[in-house]
């Protein structure tokens, strides 16, 4: 799986962009990069196989194993 982060200018200021969800909002364009380059190096760190559990769009509970070993590849668009 490749995620890549992308620095917007949101609500003001500056944030990282993953999908369709946003960052917090950072004063400037420098502490943006700086925390998207932070949450990426942290995607690609190795963790432990867990069950979890999430609610999809229509409601219903999902329960899947994670393999913490599986991590995707990550990247930072400026």
């Amino acid at each position: 799986m490749n995620i890549t982060y992308r620095i917007v200018q949101h609500d003001g200021g500056w944030a990282y962009k993953l999908g369709d969800s946003f960052s917090e909002t950072f004063p400037n364009h420098a502490a943006a990069l700086a925390a998207a380059t932070a949450a990426a190096r942290e995607q690609r760190v190795p963790d432990r196989t867990a069950w979890i559990e999430y609610e999809d769009a229509s409601g219903q509970w999902i329960t899947e194993r994670a393999d913490g070993h599986d991590r995707p590849t990550t990247a930072v668009e400026d």
